[in-house]
């Protein structure tokens, strides 16, 4: 068993990342015992990922508010706290809050043979946001 006692500061998400204000707290991230990586991750309303894709996917796992996700392509569903999303390994899409709630979320993802757990892509645009 390994403990490791929370001492990390929370992150802002970087503006290449997000659009609005995201916070980010590490969880863990893949090392030479787990590919495993995954962080808690708060929305303010409004707030919302770039597209980006998962090498090995992506699970979502809501702890508060209403939020939003899309794949390329697809509707934009509405999240809420308890619900599960399962992104599949190379799907482009996005996360984030609602229009006027926060929404936060653990996202727990694998690395690939190389170390890479995601590839950011262009920001969502307010019209792909609102559709």
């Amino acid at each position: 068993m390994k403990i490791t006692h929370s001492s990390g500061p929370t992150a802002q998400g970087p503006a290449d990342w997000f659009t609005g204000t995201v916070f980010m707290d590490a969880i863990r991230t893949p090392d030479e015992q787990s590919a495993i990586g995954s962080a808690h991750v708060r929305f303010a309303p409004g707030a919302r990922t770039a597209w980006h894709k998962h090498p090995k996917g992506q699970t979502l796992y809501v702890t508060d508010g209403i939020g939003y996700v899309a794949r390329r392509g697809g509707d934009v569903v509405q999240i809420r706290p308890g619900d599960v999303v399962y992104i599949e390994p190379n799907e482009e899409h996005w996360h984030g809050a609602a229009v006027d709630r926060f929404m936060a979320h653990v996202a727990i993802h694998e690395a690939d043979d190389q170390g890479e757990t995601v590839t950011w892509l262009e920001h969502v645009t307010d019209d792909e946001y609102r559709a």
